[in-house]
């Protein structure tokens, strides 16, 4: 059936209006303060957990495939139901993308805390640095929270904005709304934690795939997108594999060198104390300003990656629509 084959998909066009417009949304008010969807998924993956939770692989396995599966497949109901109705499709698109992305509350509590460190007042910074982040904020002076949040800024302007469009223009609300529930599953899971050693391997594996596409992306965006170009691409390839995560060692090394500045060193995870590699060791170590030109860059990497995602749609739908006519 011709007719219906040509809507079974969101047109390149119609990802391009509702990413645009989720982006907007997002930008207008960002996060809404109750009832975020990702809240509510995140209680129903702990919900989920109590049930399923032994200190085994297997029932890990088993926790992400229901959390992030069922996601995944709620996400391609509602595409179908809207498939024959570009408008609504459009809209579910939309919203979606708001629901998913979370680019305007990152730079707001990333400026917040530079706010905080610039006045001087470190009470503050480390009340707002768990918004932000996983570490000891009370183990951090000064400059070592600026360092915290230009890294939390860089890579989760991978998982937060750039992953979620990334999947979505390969795989419309589907692949949004999975990737999120992936990458949720691993900050609630992914740990070394005692109890989600060995529960939690499977959901965080499953994020290291599907955030490598994503994580390159915004490396190779963040090096166009910053002031140093070259700089970036020499951190990225000389320090990227020091990194302990394959994800985030590529956004934050370009970050650093885009960014000139020295990230990396000592940090602490739930008294726990890592001592991770430094990435771009030519830069100079960060400023509480450095904050500010983060989150700019974050943005301008949003911007490209849209660009990206609907560019890259366009052309595979050209060469679909050539390849039928030839056929």
């Amino acid at each position: 059936m011709p007719g219906r084959s040509s809507t079974s998909r969101l047109s390149p066009d119609g990802f391009a209006y509702g990413a645009a417009a989720g982006l907007a949304v997002d930008l207008l008010i960002g996060d809404p303060r109750r009832g975020h969807p990702v809240a509510a998924f995140g209680r129903a993956a702990a919900a989920v957990e109590q049930r399923l939770h032994h200190d085994h692989r297997g029932w890990g396995a088993l926790h992400t495939l229901v959390c992030a599966g069922s996601t995944a497949a709620l996400g391609a109901l509602a595409a179908r139901a809207v498939r024959d109705r570009p408008a609504a499709a459009v809209a579910l698109t939309a919203a979606s993308v708001w629901a998913v992305v979370g680019g305007t509350t990152l730079g707001r509590e990333a400026r917040a805390i530079g706010g905080a460190l610039a006045a001087g007042d470190l009470d503050v910074a480390r009340e707002r640095l768990p918004h932000l982040c996983g570490r000891d904020p009370q183990s951090l002076d000064g400059p070592a929270m600026a360092r915290a949040v230009v890294e939390s800024v860089a890579e989760n302007t991978s998982d937060a904005v750039v992953g979620a469009l990334f999947w979505g223009a390969v795989a419309g609300v589907p692949g949004l709304v999975g990737f999120r529930a992936v990458n949720t599953l691993d900050a609630m899971v992914g740990h070394k934690s005692p109890r989600h050693r060995r529960f939690g391997w499977a959901s965080a594996r499953l994020d290291d795939v599907a955030g490598w596409p994503g994580a390159r992306l915004t490396a190779a965006l963040a090096t166009v997108a910053g002031g140093d170009p070259r700089g970036a691409v020499r951190a990225w390839r000389a320090d990227a594999s020091k990194h302990p995560s394959p994800n985030a060692g590529p956004v934050e090394a370009s970050f650093a060198g885009a960014l000139g500045v020295r990230l990396g060193g000592t940090l602490s995870y739930g008294g726990r104390v890592e001592h991770r590699p430094v990435l771009n060791g030519e830069g100079r170590p960060v400023e509480v300003a450095d904050i500010d030109r983060a989150v700019r860059l974050s943005r301008r990497v949003t911007g490209l990656t849209l660009a990206a995602c609907v560019g890259g749609r366009m052309i595979i739908g050209a060469l679909g629509a050539r390849k039928r006519r030839n056929a």
